[in-house]
């Protein structure tokens, strides 16, 4: 079975050494795998939620689609595009924000942040909060769920907004599915073994720390940032720790076993700081030399930068038109001529139902929403260690057992071998907390 990859690279800066060795470099190494399908975008609808320069972003997507081509990418086996080249992804941004719930998007990180800060400032809680930013998450879901994703590259930081385009794509494969699955849910997928490189400061590389070592700046300013490095003050002679020294940890990202090894040694043995750095810039100045070379070519050539693009959208959309038509048909923005054929066909409504939503905490644990056929919640789980006993939890539920539900604080609970599995919300009075235990009774009684 291919695996169908997707990555999108926010169109805010000029890529650095850490942003290749932790994202560039892998990503392009994964697309050569012959089980993968790998889609990777220019994300400039993204860009404009965090910044207001027309000219640093346009100046931000050729460095950026040059630079992905000069370290490597083949645009015959990748699909390379820009977001904005690709109509279809606004109009499913639309389709998504129609069933994504406002609590959800209330919980996103960068929302939340945002939020805190302006508490903090004693500023009203919304001040300079952009549409664009509450609803970031269902960009990036339509991002995702237009190609049917099944694994999605972040960073940790970036992990609930893949969370929220499974919850996204599951509640409309849910209203509009009829039984089929219109969505796949992604999986994000978090590299542990890809570098995190330290910058000049010893902090991670980051243009928000002004720390960084630029990718394809001319030879003189590599070797100037890396003359930069902080070290300790042991002199020429003096043994050094490796284990304890950022150029050390540099130089092993991009150097083989034996010139780790090498360098180590001579380290311990009192190597200088002056001709350690001068090693590094001779490593990085030849893994980088020749992708720098094509890097300003490509620049110097925006014409041909522009059809390539043009020909990674073409490549996208042949993926993205048909499917948009069938979610338009599947909400029911349908021809008037397909409604006279539904109608002669006698085509019966389909017929909602409840269902469990399954979904993962900040802190990494996992718990399930049990809602009921309007999208009511009726139930919300205990925290749970992994996917895995949640799964099996809602399966215990549906089995047809006699349920255990025990009233509490204006709701219910409901037990699983005499031990709280999950609560409902609380309710305005008895009676409605006893039409909810009902609706919960029909919601998991054993289907015909």
């Amino acid at each position: 079975m291919t695996t169908r990859i997707l990555t999108g690279i926010t169109t805010t800066g000029t890529p650095h050494l850490g942003n290749y060795a932790g994202a560039i470099r892998p990503a392009i190494i994964a697309s050569r795998d012959a089980g993968a399908e790998s889609y990777y975008f220019l994300a400039d609808y993204h860009a404009l939620i965090k910044c207001d320069d027309p000219q640093r972003i346009q100046r931000s997507r050729m460095e950026i689609a040059a630079t992905w081509l000069a370290c490597g990418l083949d645009v015959n086996r990748a699909t390379f595009y820009r977001q904005s080249d690709i109509p279809e992804i606004p109009e499913l941004t639309w389709l998504l924000t129609c069933v994504a719930g406002k609590g959800l998007l209330n919980r996103a990180h960068a929302y939340k942040a945002s939020v805190d800060k302006n508490l903090a400032d004693g500023e009203d809680p919304d001040a300079g909060i952009t549409m664009g930013l509450f609803s970031y998450p269902v960009l990036m879901a339509a991002d995702i769920l237009m190609f049917n994703a099944h694994k999605v590259p972040v960073g940790r930081d970036q992990i609930q907004h893949v969370e929220m385009a499974r919850d996204i794509g599951q509640r409309f494969n849910h209203l509009f599915g009829q039984g089929k699955e219109l969505f796949t849910l992604p999986e994000a997928v978090v590299e542990e073994g890809v570098a995190t490189l330290p910058g000049l400061d010893g902090r991670k590389m980051s243009k928000s720390y002004d720390n960084t070592i630029p990718l394809f700046g001319s030879a003189r300013q590599l070797k100037d940032a890396i003359a930069r490095i902080v070290t300790d003050s042991r002199l020429p002679g003096e043994a050094k720790n490796p284990d304890d020294s950022h150029l050390f940890t540099l130089y092993q990202a991009f150097a083989s076993a034996a010139q780790q090894a090498e360098f180590r040694a001579d380290l311990l043995a009192g190597l200088g700081w002056g001709e350690a750095k001068q090693r590094l810039f001779q490593l990085l100045d030849a893994e980088l030399g020749e992708a720098r070379e094509r890097y300003h070519a490509l620049l110097g050539q925006p014409a041909e930068l522009e059809d390539i693009l043009l020909q990674g959208a073409a490549k996208a959309r042949k993926v993205a038109t048909p499917f948009l038509a069938e979610l338009r048909e599947a909400v029911g923005l349908r021809s008037f001529r397909s409604h006279l054929q539904e109608g002669a066909a006698g085509k019966k409504k389909a017929v909602k139902s409840a269902r469990f939503v399954s979904f993962r905490e900040d802190d990494g644990s996992f718990r399930f929403r049990l809602l009921d056929a309007e999208g009511e919640q009726l139930l919300l789980s205990e925290p749970f260690a992994d996917g895995k006993t949640v799964g099996q939890v809602s399966k215990r539920l549906q089995s047809g057992a006699e349920l255990d539900v025990r009233l509490q604080d204006g709701g219910f609970s409901l037990c699983l071998d005499d031990a709280c599995v999950a609560t409902s919300p609380a309710y305005a009075d008895e009676q409605a907390c006893q039409q909810a235990i009902s609706r919960l009774r029909e919601a998991l009684a054993p289907q015909d």
